[in-house]
């Protein structure tokens, strides 16, 4: 049997203080990845994951590439001990990841790129102002009308922003809109819709400014073919050339992460293993979710990677 192995990669969320450490006590790879990004950013960033603050942590601009690093420094050790992933995805930020371990962008640019991203989507909307909420236990196209209603409504934005499993969907908008879309779906009979602690209303066409400043950054770095196709979240389909990549990295700041539909694509093009790569574990919960034959593995410190290398060496014998 051939193993093809799937890398995914988490999105914002996912962070928390001390992630990576360990890694880069053991690993002088990953050290040196970290090294890495804290040349790009300019500040020590390697600190700021391993020591917080937390409330330092969670900016976006600081977590989008702390997550990115965590990520890339796992996927390199990962490499030295000969695991070669056959396709890839990531969850909104995890994109970006998955795009590194193509070989699609450097890893200093996209460092810098998703420190910028995180800004941009930050400043795009006071604070205050947007909201985003998880929908449980009601199907996406309920979700969809109860948006369209809340929409109407309110005359606000309000839209799907992450299509995360078939029970769990998030909304993403202008707060007064996105409060009455979680009335309705609770009425159309969604088990709970809770309010999401973020700072910006993400994935939503609120985020038009961001978008603009993602494709000013993407347009002014080197972005190559892609070693191996990557699933793409604005539309759960395979990217395999460089102007894909870069169109589906700018278009899904305001369209919706299709989750559902990238995780279906990869099994359908022979995925047979998937080792989610970075902090936590949220990515391997969704796909039980999304398709329950499916197992994923996972890598974020020794422990997890020595796992990790065991299952893979079985289920290749």
């Amino acid at each position: 049997m051939t193993t093809k192995i799937a890398f995914l990669f988490p999105g914002q969320g996912s962070q928390t203080v001390g992630m990576g450490r360990e890694l880069a006590e053991r690993f002088p790879t990953a050290a040196g990845t970290f090294a890495e990004a804290d040349e790009a950013c300019g500040f020590p960033l390697s600190r700021l994951c391993f020591e917080g603050p937390e409330d330092d942590l969670k900016l976006t601009e600081n977590t989008q590439p702390a997550i990115l690093t965590v990520g890339v420094a796992a996927l390199r050790v990962l490499s030295e001990h000969g695991v070669q992933p056959a396709l890839a995805a990531g969850h909104s930020l995890g994109e970006w990841s998955a795009h590194v371990a193509a070989g699609t962008l450097q890893f200093a640019d996209a460092v810098r790129a998703v420190k910028a991203r995180g800004r941009a989507m930050q400043q795009a909307v006071s604070a205050g102002q947007g909201a985003m909420a998880a929908i449980l236990s009601l199907d996406a196209a309920q979700v969809a009308e109860a948006c369209a209603e809340a929409a109407q409504e309110t005359g606000l934005v309000v839209a799907a922003a992450n299509l995360n499993s078939p029970g769990q969907t998030v909304i993403s908008g202008a707060l007064a809109a996105v409060e009455r879309a979680t009335a309705i779906a609770k009425a159309k009979g969604a088990r709970r819709a809770v309010m999401l602690p973020v700072s910006a209303p993400f994935h939503c066409a609120l985020m038009q400014p961001a978008q603009e400043e993602v494709a000013r950054v993407l347009g002014s770095i080197a972005v190559a073919e892609p070693r191996f196709p990557v699933a793409a979240n604005v539309t759960g389909g395979l990217v395999t050339t460089a102007d894909a990549a870069r169109d589906a990295l700018v278009r899904q700041v305001t369209g919706a992460v299709r989750w559902v539909d990238c995780m279906q694509t990869l099994v359908a093009a022979g995925a047979t293993s998937f080792v989610e790569i970075g902090p936590g574990k949220v990515l391997s919960g969704l796909l039980r979710q999304i398709d329950p034959a499916q197992k994923a593995l996972n890598v974020e410190d020794s422990a997890s990677l020595e796992k990790t290398l065991a299952d893979l060496q079985t289920t290749a014998s």
